[in-house]
């Protein structure tokens, strides 16, 4: 472990949260992986591309429905708990789900609501993971170790990638079929619940869980309030909007380009599990410089880099058509969104009061996601019923682009300020520690 803790800064005495902590988001992206692979490879080859616009229509509105319920216990109950319930209900999900394909139910219905299963995945799990781990250490720490954690959660990936790249070949030699697959994210998961309580049995958090009757609406509101009255964050949320905008039609651009080339299912999921299994390795690699990458640029610059590598890869695709524009137009950008735009975001988040962080980082995480995603399907679904080119679709995730560079230049000027704004220096009086941060946090991005 000596090597570990002298590359990445990892303490004694943290050694086995990071390794616990390092675990539990491992397990959630292998699963997320396999699902994920399985259902968009089945899907397309049940139904096609522009379904999928139907497909994700759904998924967030579905996102929006449960995000708002779980808004409501995170910042009222004890995170960890919530973890525990996450892990064991991902287990029992994924029982039902084998259980359905055992059943005479449509292939392309069994393969969405998989699909659907795998956004949950990808989208809550980390919200509570990052939320707990926020609670559990300082903002300094953060710094040190969320870069590591997230690197955990790439291995993850690159696991799960290889299992779906390869279980196809291994489960039709064994005669099994190729949902069986599934069972191995309930043994999965099952794991993580186990290891939730042997590694973070004694971590202490420093939130304090409220329990003062509020309205559901104002459970549900708090992170829009937050983010309307600070106005770094305010801007910040645009541009997670419009960069959510940008990002869909380019992945969806990606699916039209890559599904007319590999157009069976077998060779669609060998051609995908080989286009993640290339990210993952990239974004391994760029998540251990991540933290270096942020200190240097400074949090504020840092979010800079994600709606510039869009606009770079929707001009590509508009430049070059073809299945080497798809593929390298939506790599170059999604690279820096799941690395340093996700490091940087989470620890622009620390900076939220304890009280309400959950609902802050839930407002962030999914329903900005939520509104990018519905808005440019619903774009990208009008210009596809009206007949017209594919180059105006990437024409809008151009704008939207250029409207989230604009955000965050806006955010920049104002950043400053914003963290002297009343509700963050709430967070000073109820924790001094915190609060030199802050002070340490204006001096360095000055």
């Amino acid at each position: 472990m000596g090597p570990l803790k002298d590359l990445f800064d990892v303490k004694p005495k943290e050694m086995s949260l990071v390794l616990a902590m390092g675990f539990l988001l491992l397990s959630n992206s292998l699963a997320q992986q396999v699902s994920g692979i399985v259902a968009i490879s089945g899907f397309l080859n049940q139904v096609g591309v522009p379904s999928i616009l139907i497909v994700w229509t759904v998924d967030v509105l579905l996102i929006a429905l449960t995000t708002g319920l779980q808004s409501l216990v995170v910042d009222r109950f004890d995170r960890l708990k919530i973890l525990r319930i996450l892990t064991l209900s991902f287990a029992i999900i994924f029982v039902i789900l084998r259980l359905l394909f055992l059943l005479p139910v449509p292939e392309w219905l069994n393969f969405s609501l998989l699909y659907l299963v795998s956004e949950q995945q990808w989208l809550f799990f980390p919200i509570v993971f990052w939320i707990l781990a926020n609670d559990g250490l300082s903002t300094s720490q953060t710094k040190r170790l969320f870069p590591l954690f997230a690197s955990f959660g790439f291995l993850g990936k690159l696991i799960g990638i290889g299992i779906a790249a390869f279980s196809p070949a291994l489960l039709t030699r064994l005669n099994f079929s190729l949902e069986e697959v599934l069972v191995l994210n309930v043994v999965i998961y099952i794991l993580a619940f186990v290891v939730s309580f042997i590694g973070l049995g004694r971590l202490k958090l420093r939130t304090s869980i409220t329990h003062k009757k509020e309205k559901v609406r104002e459970m549900i509101s708090g992170g829009f309030v937050f983010m309307r009255e600070v106005p770094a964050f305010r801007y910040l949320g645009i541009a997670i909007i419009a960069a959510i905008v940008a990002d869909t039609i380019i992945e969806f651009h990606f699916l039209v380009e890559s599904d007319a080339v590999f157009t069976t299912q077998t060779r669609y999921q060998t051609f995908y599990s080989f286009y993640q299994l290339g990210l993952t390795l990239a974004s391994v690699l760029m998540g251990l410089v991540a933290g270096y990458i942020i200190n240097k640029m400074t949090l504020k610059n840092t979010f800079f880099i994600w709606p510039v590598t869009a606009l770079v890869g929707g001009a590509w695709m508009i430049a070059l058509p073809g299945i080497i524009s798809g593929v390298g137009g939506v790599f170059i950008q999604k690279l820096p969104q799941f690395t340093i735009d996700e490091s940087a975001r989470k620890s622009m988040q620390s900076l939220v009061p304890d009280e309400i962080r959950g609902r802050v980082s839930i407002f962030m995480d999914s329903y900005l996601f939520t509104a990018g995603t519905l808005i440019a399907a619903l774009l990208t679904g009008i210009v596809i019923l009206a007949g017209a080119s594919f180059l105006i679709y990437l024409a809008i995730a151009i704008v939207a682009a250029l409207i989230a560079i604009w955000a965050i230049f806006k955010m920049r000027q104002v950043y400053d300020n914003s963290l002297l704004h009343w509700r963050l220096k709430r967070r000073r009086s109820r924790n001094t520690l915190v609060g030199k941060l802050v002070t340490d946090l204006l001096a360095d991005d000055s």
